[in-house]
């Protein structure tokens, strides 16, 4: 599904150029659980941007289900952000002035879909994450972990194959931050490739295989005795 093959990534900062990916490359397939850990600059974020469509390559190829990405223009990448990627955010990202039904609806303003179908869609994808009775609160009337699950009935509202979590429980209590990757392995047991950057071992442990990230190079990559491999 994902295919990396020696991913540059190199950012201008004043008189300097910093690296932050370099020659990377990586391979993951429909349906996978994997775990992107490393030290704060190791490139795991810039990593999970670049597989969402967010940011660009400097160099290298990234091929996305057999489709080249570098070929595809504006339109065609925000179709993949919209139907194929789901994203959880540290930050939650939502909109404040705005409840939670709106905020879910936001991804299929894009698609086409009637006002009344988003509605529905929304309401039945924020009721999966356990907010049935929270449709009409904003954020600031939300618990962290209320905000997080709004989040993640967002990113699934699509129906995406991919979620991508960047470090989700990061503004969380350790009890609500169970919660959350509780729901985050469901989703992978129905079907989703799901990718997690975390620099928590315990939230890694969850993953069938653990990428190690280290000054923008792949320094490992391991499927612990802990955790089955995906077919």
């Amino acid at each position: 599904m994902i295919q990396l093959r020696d991913i540059e990534r190199t950012y201008v900062m004043g008189q300097d150029q910093v690296r932050a990916l370099d020659s990377l490359s990586l391979d993951i397939g429909k349906g996978e659980y994997v775990a992107t850990m490393g030290p704060s600059g190791s490139g795991k974020s810039t990593l999970m941007n670049i597989i969402g469509c967010l940011d660009t390559p400097t160099g290298g190829s990234y091929r996305f289900r057999d489709r080249e990405i570098a070929r595809m223009d504006d339109d065609e990448l925000a179709a993949i952000r919209n139907r194929e990627i789901g994203f959880v955010f540290q930050t939650f990202n939502l909109l404040p002035r705005i409840d939670a039904v709106q905020n879910v609806e936001l991804p299929l303003l894009y698609s086409g879909i009637s006002r009344a179908d988003r509605r529905e869609r929304a309401r039945n994808a924020l009721t999966a994450v356990g907010l049935g009775d929270r449709f009409d609160h904003r954020p600031n009337e939300l618990s962290g972990g209320q905000r997080q699950r709004v989040a993640i009935a967002r990113a699934l509202v699509n129906g995406p194959s991919i979620v991508l979590a960047d470090e989700p429980t990061g503004n969380l209590d350790s009890r609500t931050g169970q919660e959350i990757m509780d729901l985050i392995d469901d989703l992978h047991e129905r079907g989703n490739t799901i990718i997690l950057v975390t620099h928590e071992e315990e939230l890694a442990e969850r993953a069938a295989r653990v990428v190690r990230l280290k000054d923008g190079k792949i320094v490992s990559d391991s499927r612990p005795d802990r955790a089955p491999a995906t077919a």
